[in-house]
């Protein structure tokens, strides 16, 4: 049987269809996705997102697991700062991407996925076996995770009287309250918008919903987001999801992260296999493609260059802000400037390589 959030029953009270997800039965939409993606990319939309896990880590040897298991540079961290880093195996193939907190100068808290979360754990529980006074600690069933986001995110906040989390520069985290909610707030999200994740307490975070909610005014809209409008929100900002864009046979350096695999800072698990594929040059790599014809490009979709196959879609949609047809694809590196297309059905249409994201909100950098 799927588990269910803390939120649920909520999202019954407010109409939500569900879908099971990673193991969880979510809220897909309330409104419809195009209304929900059009929220928060105008306004601030709400999402439970209580099914990631949250996985702390502590003690004197605390900076030292985390510089093993995940590629980023957590040394570069200080207190109240957040990163985001992938964790690899041996082999270079990508177990899961994470956001790292630093909360205190010997805790650490890592975000992991919600299918990937009882793996994690036993992966980094295992790591923490060659790292003296590391001490992990699970905390996903202690706590639900609430995401505020949408260009008038901090302006909620602010109305709750929440100052110090309105503040917060981007990956900038702290630990507060919210109305009345012990929370660990964050200026981090998934969908291309300015935003707060905020990590409460299971008994806590339906009063911190419905606190949130009733921030919503004639001046001010907040409504509730499903999985679906999350999905294309990310997807318009290049954000790769696990099972995707990334997994056990597809590395970070492929996926376009290089940006955050930090191979001089020394050796992680994976950084041998990462500097060899590296030095070798990548056989493939993930890249943007716009339809120049009618048709929606789907995951698992082959791409092609004339007759021959030379990658595959990993996610695709009709993009709501730009009104056309979009998706990632990993393709051969050595068809990368070639005419493309996608089979759709069993019809070729046209596409064409562009740049990423395909939105980047104003004044994001």
């Amino acid at each position: 049987m799927a588990r269910r959030t803390p939120l649920h029953e909520l999202h019954r009270a407010a109409g939500a269809r569900f879908t099971e997800f990673s193991g969880w039965e979510m809220p897909v939409q309330y409104a419809g996705v195009i209304a929900e993606h059009a929220q928060v990319r105008s306004s601030a939309g709400l999402f439970d997102v209580s099914h990631m896990g949250e996985l702390e880590v502590r003690g004197p040897g605390a900076l030292a697991l985390c510089q093993r298991v995940a590629t980023n540079d957590a040394a570069k961290l200080g207190v109240g700062q957040a990163q985001y880093t992938v964790w690899c195996a041996e082999d270079g193939g990508t177990i899961d991407d994470t956001i790292l907190y630093r909360l205190g100068a010997e805790r650490y808290m890592f975000c992991v996925n919600a299918g990937n979360a009882a793996a994690c754990l036993d992966w980094i529980r295992e790591q923490q076996k060659g790292v003296p006074g590391a001490e992990v600690v699970d905390r996903c069933d202690e706590l639900g995770l609430i995401a505020l986001q949408g260009p008038r995110a901090a302006e909620v906040v602010e109305r709750l009287g929440a100052a110090a989390i309105a503040a917060l520069p981007r990956f900038g985290c702290t630990e507060t309250t919210l109305a009345g909610a012990s929370v660990i707030a964050a200026r981090t999200g998934y969908t291309g918008e300015d935003g707060f994740e905020l990590f409460v307490g299971a008994g806590q975070v339906a009063s911190l919903w419905q606190a949130l909610m009733d921030m919503s005014r004639d001046d001010l809209r907040i409504a509730p987001i499903g999985l679906g409008a999350r999905d294309t929100l990310r997807l318009e900002a290049a954000l790769p999801l696990y099972g995707h864009e990334l997994s056990r046979d597809i590395s970070p350096l492929e996926a376009g992260l290089g940006w955050a695999i930090k191979l001089a800072k020394g050796d992680f698990v994976g950084a041998s296999a990462l500097r060899r594929q590296k030095e070798a040059g990548l056989p493939r790599r993930l890249v943007g493609l716009a339809l120049r014809e009618p048709g929606i490009a789907r995951a698992d979709y082959p791409v092609k260059c004339g007759e021959r196959v030379v990658g595959v879609v990993t996610s695709g949609t009709k993009s709501p802000t730009l009104g056309s047809a979009i998706a990632l694809a990993l393709l051969a590196s050595e068809s990368l400037d070639a005419a493309l297309s996608v089979e759709i059905r069993g019809r070729a249409v046209a596409a064409e390589r562009v740049g990423l994201p395909f939105y980047r909100r104003a004044g994001a950098r």
